[in-house]
């Protein structure tokens, strides 16, 4: 799963549409812009955000706080749709968020599959945050038990993370907790020389 065109940049603060300013508590002040490739998915990956009625417009990011809200414009056709992350992903480097169907279906792009867009935060939600590196994903805890085997053999913190999906049990091999971001890029680039392709994400 793989490398992506994820860039940030501090942005100005924008007035809001009253339809954004009822659909986010808050007004916006957007200080977080990203541009890569988005996918979508659908009630069979996510089945937890089906159950609590979030899979309408809702998005997986890696970095960005669960429960923040973001706008994601399709930059093809300048559709923009304003969603919830509720997860965490997506872990292929070429992509930056992933979309429920729903959204994808808003931005013009469910037919495709994937799109080039632009995201901004619409909040800010408090808390320090912590990242860590993601190193791969096994369908086999075996798999993972082996790399992680592998990998504490050069890090000091490995970890294995079940996560429960419609689609069966997936196990997480992160790697380290860090308390910036830079930081866990650093040591995901030395997570990519033993053969991987990792990508940071935000401990929530």
């Amino acid at each position: 799963m793989t490398a992506s065109c994820v860039g940030t940049a501090d942005m100005a603060a924008k007035p809001v549409s009253p339809l954004l300013q009822a659909e986010t508590a808050a007004p916006t002040v957007t200080a977080f812009r990203q541009t890569g490739m988005a996918s979508w998915y659908g009630k069979d990956v996510h089945g937890k955000g089906a159950a609590r009625g979030e899979m309408a417009l809702s998005a997986i990011h890696r970095t960005l706080p669960l429960g923040s809200m973001i706008r994601v414009t399709n930059l093809a056709n300048g559709r923009n749709v304003a969603v919830r992350v509720i997860g965490r992903g997506p872990f292929i480097k070429s992509q930056v968020v992933e979309l429920s169907y729903a959204a994808a279906r808003e931005l013009g792009f469910a037919a495709e599959g994937t799109a080039q867009v632009a995201i901004e935060r619409l909040d800010e939600l408090p808390g320090a945050p912590f990242f860590t590196v993601h190193a791969a994903q096994y369908v086999e805890e075996e798999n993972a038990r082996l790399l992680k085997e592998r990998l504490s053999a050069k890090f000091e913190i490995v970890s294995i993370i079940p996560e429960a999906t419609n689609l069966g049990v997936l196990y997480h091999v992160e790697v380290g907790v860090y308390a910036t971001e830079e930081k866990a890029e650093l040591v995901s680039g030395r997570v990519m020389q033993e053969g991987l392709e990792p990508v940071v994400i935000r401990k929530d």
